[in-house]
């Protein structure tokens, strides 16, 4: 944990540095994974993955990055089935799996935990997740 408090130390944003000081507590929180730091990424639980290709590798359950220009949610199983609660979230930008937020008072924390608890159950029922 001295790990990630140290990275989260650094970030010079201050409004994002204290975003992702409390984003830590609230996702180990909602996903019941211990986080992890793996590179500039935060990850909660981990599961393993293989491809029709024959690729293969681990990956977090869930994670966040503190990026320069915003956060990055990492809601693995994309946005498909969750358009209504993406309405209700507040201020937002979407990739494939990429929840991205200015800052967490530009949303709703009760929506982003329905949409992490969606997201992890998901990810529980295809994969055996487990603990890093």
């Amino acid at each position: 944990m001295e790990e990630i408090t140290n990275f989260i130390s650094r970030i010079e944003n201050e409004t994002r540095k204290s975003d992702s000081f409390a984003l830590l507590p609230f996702l180990e929180r909602v996903s019941g994974y211990k986080p992890y730091l793996s590179g500039s990424i935060i990850g909660f639980g981990k599961y393993h993955y293989k491809y029709d290709s024959g690729r293969e590798g681990d990956s977090a359950v869930i994670s966040f990055s503190p990026r320069k220009q915003n956060l990055v949610v990492y809601i693995m199983p994309g946005f498909d089935k969750i358009e209504g609660l993406l309405q209700e979230l507040g201020k937002h930008k979407l990739g494939k799996s990429c929840l991205y937020i200015n800052k967490l008072s530009d949303i709703k924390l009760d929506v982003l935990e329905k949409i992490a608890k969606l997201s992890v159950q998901y990810m529980q029922q295809k994969y055996r997740c487990k603990n890093a």
